[in-house]
């Protein structure tokens, strides 16, 4: 199914790029005193100035109410000039790598389904590079502000080298033309890592693999791996987040505990 457009807003900040492979020198495997994770984002290309993404939640407040916190993606932002001269103004660049063929996607949700007129109103929905939309999925609001997580069906794989866009839209009313939504969007692309990565995760502990993952830019496999095990890694799970300036995060619970 060919999707033209999600909303007018949400697609006139969409502009597709291509995220680097990893060709940066794989960094040393970490030890037990150096395994806290620290991500590392890949180069940006050159190009990359006409793109945008989201990672904080804006639109329509008339019926959400107020939070202290934002609706947030759990993935890394860079910011990259604009490609006009004229303009000094910066463009957000949202979204990681993986090497899953169905990585998990973390949102902080500030909406509950107490606040909402219908608790599935919040919406994943996945796309290849042409816009076309391969996954979506209505996503029950938490009971309490929380990071939830959205996983891909088993019908669904990501590519290696494909480009994909993912958005998360919640809207507090069921009245679907009443307001533009709140969303979050970014980018995601399945990458094959060199052998040299490899060879460090054979002998790493979870958590080892996770710092590995984060020093070579693949920012949802530590993500992921870094949740599973949040329960008894808690310091490990802060300084993930911390290191992509999402410390205002890194504190809030679970909405249900995340399993491999």
């Amino acid at each position: 199914m060919k999707r033209m457009f999600l909303t007018a807003l949400i697609l006139s900040s969409t502009i597709q790029y291509p995220m680097q492979a990893i060709a940066q020198t794989p960094k040393p495997a970490p030890t037990k005193s150096t395994s806290r994770p620290v991500f590392i984002p890949p180069k940006l290309p050159p190009n990359i100035g006409t793109v945008s993404g989201r990672r904080t939640g804006m639109g329509s407040r008339d019926n959400c109410s107020a939070t202290s916190t934002e609706l947030t993606a759990l993935v890394p932002s860079q910011s990259a000039p604009a490609i006009k001269q004229t303009s000094t103004s910066q463009k957000e660049v949202v979204g990681g790598l993986t090497t899953s063929e169905r990585p998990t996607f973390l949102f902080y949700v500030p909406y509950t389904s107490s606040s909402a007129e219908s608790s599935s109103n919040a919406q994943f929905t996945l796309q290849d590079s042409q816009g076309n939309e391969i996954y979506r999925s209505q996503v029950a609001l938490p009971s309490n502000p929380s990071v939830i997580n959205v996983t891909l069906a088993s019908n669904v794989a990501l590519q290696v080298d494909k480009q994909y866009q993912w958005f998360f839209k919640v809207r507090c009313t069921i009245q679907q033309a009443a307001s533009v939504p709140i969303y979050v969007e970014g980018s995601i692309q399945r990458v094959n890592l060199n052998p040299s990565i490899i060879s460090q995760l054979e002998t790493a502990t979870p958590v080892q693999k996770a710092a590995i993952y984060a020093a070579n830019g693949i920012w949802f496999d530590s993500i992921n791996i870094l949740a599973q095990l949040r329960s008894s890694n808690e310091v490990e799970w802060q300084s993930l987040l911390q290191s992509i300036g999402l410390s205002n995060i890194s504190n809030i619970p679970f909405s249900q505990t995340l399993t491999n």
